[in-house]
């Protein structure tokens, strides 16, 4: 079985002109260069801090276990002050860890087997801000409504977490899909892509919509990112940003040096009228530590 490192590697192609974010392996656990750089501009009143982060399943024991890692990911979290998070992988007793070490965000998801078994599509925000108003969950499968599914070759059980949030500084509500594509089956992900462009298609076009993931295909290289930027309409808000952060940065880092090839596997898309200020790459470690095998994918969007 290749691997993903391996895969990528194979790929090829990438972005040059890399622009300063993150990066910063600092003594003393310290951390610096994560928060959303001066080229975005000062926040506004409606803008909305995404992100998406594949925080890698927590292991008891090896080189880059969860108790090494937590105050990492407690630390890119507090420093970044993302709105909303879509995460990926997160098992209940990771995602208790990270709601404890954050109070100020709230959290929402189910795990893929069902109940709190098996990797969650957690997604976090931030409760001083956003107020979630329904939420659900469905299997990437031909019967997306069976908990744990699957129907096209993959044995990992995929699904999608949705939430519909008020914004209470606007009023304005958005939903925010969270998903994690297969990372062996082209077919899986292609079908995968077309299913979440067919249900959401079902909500009504006034309703603002985010979806963020790890989709285990390169951006712009791979037929589920045509799906759902083609078929689908959504638009990737890393080539609508007016400033890009870490532009050269690989998403994927696999708790190795850091390559930049430009290669993007994690995306944030949305659809609805809207400026992206900025949208970038956490590249940041603690003592060399890599929080997850992911690096965060960030935006900064702001509806019209």
């Amino acid at each position: 079985m290749i691997s993903r490192r391996d895969w990528l590697g194979r790929v090829g192609g990438g972005m040059a002109g890399a622009m300063a974010w993150g990066g910063f392996s600092g003594a003393g656990g310290a951390m610096r260069g994560i928060a959303a750089p001066a080229a975005w501009g000062e926040k506004g009143k409606a803008a909305l801090d995404l992100m998406t982060f594949n925080l890698r399943y927590a292991s008891a024991t090896g080189a880059n276990r969860w108790p090494l890692r937590r105050p990492c990911v407690a630390g890119v979290l507090r420093e970044a002050l993302p709105d909303v998070v879509g995460t990926q992988e997160g098992l209940y007793g990771q995602l208790k860890d990270i709601g404890s070490d954050l109070p100020e965000l709230g959290w929402i998801g189910l795990g893929r087997d069902g109940g709190s078994r098996g990797e969650f599509m957690a997604v976090f925000y931030r409760r001083e801000r956003l107020e979630p108003v329904e939420y659900d969950h469905f299997w990437l499968s031909d019967t997306p409504e069976v908990i744990g599914s699957t129907s096209w070759g993959n044995t990992n059980r995929r699904m999608v977490t949705w939430v519909t949030f008020e914004d209470r500084a606007t009023g304005r509500r958005f939903q925010f899909w969270n998903t994690h594509f297969d990372h062996q089956v082209e077919e899986a992900r292609r079908k995968s892509a077309a299913l979440v462009v067919a249900r959401m298609a079902k909500v009504p076009a006034s309703m603002p919509v985010v979806l963020a993931g790890d989709f285990n295909a390169l951006s712009g290289a791979s037929r589920s990112y045509e799906i759902l930027t083609g078929e689908g309409g959504l638009k990737d808000t890393w080539h609508a940003a007016a400033a890009r952060s870490e532009e050269d940065a690989n998403s994927f880092n696999g708790f190795a040096p850091l390559e930049r090839k430009g290669q993007r596997i994690d995306w944030i898309l949305s659809r609805g009228a809207a400026r992206v200020a900025g949208a970038g790459v956490v590249t940041t470690r603690v003592d060399g530590q890599w929080p997850s095998d992911h690096c965060p994918v960030t935006a900064r969007l702001e509806w019209a």
